[in-house]
This record gives structure tokens, C-alpha cells and sequence, in this order.
């Protein structure tokens, strides 16, 4: 099926789907060959990845487009994206739109914030007016050529104007004809039932590295009608962490031998690039060619 389509069906399906995030091409082939129908793509594991940076605007429409398309590349499944502030105006917001299009994300989110912005637990943040986001919202919603590719706006008002303003300001987000209205930090079992109750559209629920004050578990969010919840930093953090402990281990003992039983096999590693799938294709194209030549006599 289309991405985009089997994104939109999990999304209105019963249950709940959990959408670990990838932080490059590689973590989300994992993450599609471990069993996962959807991988989520962050700025905040695209910044720290590509930038060893935190996620505070450093980045460009440009980067996180080609950053995209390698992990749409890698996988089968629906990816879901972080559209940042859309990059600047109106303007800029529909050449994101078109090119993350064009790098086969099955969805995006625009947030409210100011440029440049911040990690969503992060201090410091700054909202544009509503008037400013509808405008960008609509013009994300015009630039859209495939009708499939679902449009959500982000809101990040609860830590600025309170669980009262976040709400109201998803309800007008709503309004102007997005697929969804996400209230970021509506994290436990109350904020998020709230939420849900009056916001229409779908939910997902949010189980974030970055958040310091903890979260609901999926099976109290799916029981109060999230349709998703992201892991956005989840591969990041494991790899973050798997990789100290290498490096760290062979510098003090001088070899890896600690680590090891970690460590992917090398088959395995070479199952998850499909390189036994990449030299059979070789090799019919060579057989093809071969049989071309025999019937030309040469």
C-alpha cells in the first residue's frame, strides 16, 4: 500500500500504533525490519545526528529534506516528519511542503513557535501569533499535491499560555482544515484525555527522551484513545549510549572485548543493508547483459 494511504488507516484504525523515531537511514531500516509499521523522523535526532547540536533552528529546509529522503529511501513503511516552524513565511512554507513531498514522507507537523525555535522541553520558547500560524497552515494545505499526505499543526502553548490556550489554539488550528492538532507536553493521563475530548481529529501521545517530567505508559494512553505514540529520540539515546560505553571501554582497556557481546554480528549487520539482495541483482543484470550478447552473436 501507498505510504501515505496506510499512514492515513493506522491512524483512523482501532488501537494504538507505536512509531519509534530514526535518526538516520540505517536506525530506520531497524526499526522497520524489527516489526514497526511507522518510523518518525525529529528534528531533535536529525540536529543532534547530523550536527552533534541541540535541536535551537540551526538547520535549514534543505538539510532536513535530503536527511528525509535517504530514510524514506531506506524503508517501506509511512515516515512521519518534523516540518520545524515551516522555515520561515508563507512562502517557505510551500517549498517545505513540496519537498518533503517530493522526499516521500508520508506526514509532516508545523509548530507555533517563533524562529528560531526550541525543543519542545525546552525553556525559552515563543509562540507567532494564531493569525501567523493560519496563514502558514494554509498555505502548507495549498501546496499539498498529494491529498494523502497528512498535514498536522503543533502546537507548543500549554508551557507558555497554559493547557487552556494550547487547547484553544488547537481547536482554531482545526479549523482551517489540517489532519491533526497536536498539543505538545499534554503527556499524562489528564492533560491528554483533555485534549482528545476537545480537540477533534486523531491524537498521538508522545514518549519523549527530552521530556525531564515523565509520561504516561502506551497502554494508559491507548486506553484514553491515542492513535499513535512516538518514540521520537528512542534510537538515538540507545545508540548515544551503546556507543560511550564502546569507545569508552576500549580506551581504558585498549580492546573491545568488554563491548562485544553488544555488537551486532556481522551477518546480521549485513542482513539489515540487504546485501545479499544487492548481489543477486547484480548478478541478473550481468546474466541479462550475457544473454543480450550470446544473441548478437558476440
Amino acid at each position: 500500500m501507498n505510504p501515505r494511504k496506510r499512514f492515513r488507516e493506522l491512524m483512523a484504525a482501532p488501537g494504538m500504533t507505536l512509531a519509534p523515531g530514526a535518526y538516520d537511514a540505517l536506525s530506520a531500516r531497524i526499526i522497520e525490519q524489527q516489526g514497526f509499521d511507522v518510523v518518525v523522523a525529529g528534528g531533535y535526532a536529525a540536529v543532534g545526528s547530523m550536527m552533534a547540536q541541540p535541536d535551537t533552528g540551526q538547520s535549514n529546509m534543505r538539510d532536513y529534506a535530503d536527511h528525509y529522503r535517504r530514510i524514506c529511501a531506506a524503508v517501506s513503511v509511512p515516515v512521519y516528519v518534523d516540518g520545524d516552524t515551516g522555515f520561515g513565511g508563507v512562502n517557505n512554507v510551500r517549498e517545505m511542503v513540496r519537498a518533503f513531498e517530493d522526499a516521500g514522507v508520508a506526514g509532516l507537523f508545523i509548530g507555533d513557535q517563533v524562529f528560531p525555535p526550541r525543543c519542545g522541553y525546552m525553556a525559552g520558547k515563543q509562540l507567532v501569533p494564531p493569525q501567523e500560524m493560519l496563514a502558514k497552515l494554509k498555505a502548507a494545505l495549498d501546496a499539498r499535491r498529494d491529498p494523502d499526505l497528512f498535514i498536522v499543526a503543533r502546537t507548543d502553548a500549554l508551557s507558555v499560555e497554559g493547557l487552556d490556550g494550547a487547547i484553544a489554539r488547537a481547536q482554531i488550528y482545526m479549523d482551517i482544515g489540517v489532519d491533526m492538532a497536536k498539543v505538545v507536553g499534554a503527556d499524562q493521563v489528564e492533560s491528554f484525555t483533555r485534549v482528545k475530548r476537545e480537540v477533534p481529529g486523531p491524537q498521538m501521545a508522545n514518549m519523549s527522551n527530552a521530556n525531564p517530567t515523565g509520561m504516561a505508559t502506551p497502554a494508559q494512553m491507548e486506553a484514553v484513545g491515542a492513535a499513535m505514540m512516538t518514540f521520537p529520540s528512542a534510537a538515538l539515546f540507545a545508540a548515544v549510549g551503546a556507543v560511550t560505553r564502546a569507545m569508552g571501554s576500549l580506551k581504558k582497556t585498549g580492546t573491545l572485548e568488554a563491548s562485544r557481546p553488544s555488537f551486532c554480528s556481522l551477518d546480521d549487520y549485513y542482513g539489515i543493508l540487504k546485501l545479499n539482495e544487492q548481489k543477486d541483482a547484480e548478478q541478473i543484470y550481468l546474466d541479462a547483459a550475457q544473454e543480450t550478447l550470446k544473441r548478437m552473436g558476440r
